[in-house]
């Protein structure tokens, strides 16, 4: 099953960047291959805010919707998504923010997919792999625009 971890350093503090990433009905403006993003319901459980989302993603004539569920948890500055129904056969990612300074936080995300159909995973395969390798560097690029400029990104 395949999966990418990535920690960057960022120049904005782990509640803007939480924030960002927790505005999801905003990801079409700017995550790669988002065509569309709807939120389905809104409910709080247990002091997380829980989403149940449907995002279609879209790639030359690939056009695929699927449903997750969003879990945002404020106090952990943690953002867990479960998939729920789609093409994939698993999904699962997490966004974990660490403060490092007033200004400055570690993004740690991480993904694994798998895809249901072995036809639509040699076929969309690479390209779900460069896009979500490309995940945490646009919302990283989305933060700057929004909460201004910031020093060059660094890997960790």
């Amino acid at each position: 099953m395949p999966t990418h971890q990535t920690k960057r350093l960022v120049a904005h503090s782990a509640e803007q960047m939480f924030d960002l990433v927790a505005d999801v009905e905003k990801y079409p403006r700017f995550v790669p291959l988002c065509e569309r993003l709807k939120v389905r319901s809104r409910r709080e459980e247990d002091g997380r805010e829980v989403l149940l989302a449907d995002m279609t993603v879209a790639y030359a004539l690939f056009r695929e919707t699927f449903t997750s569920q969003v879990t945002l948890d404020r106090a952990a500055l943690t953002i867990v998504v479960d998939y729920i129904n789609g093409p994939f056969r698993q999904l699962h990612n997490r966004w974990h923010f660490t403060p490092t300074g007033p200004d400055s936080c570690e993004v740690d995300f991480f993904i694994s997919w798998e895809m249901r159909s072995r036809t639509l995973a040699m076929v969309a395969g690479a390209v779900f792999e460069r896009a979500f390798r490309t995940f945490a560097q646009a919302f990283e690029a989305r933060a700057h625009r929004i909460y201004g400029s910031a020093p060059a990104p660094a890997a960790i």
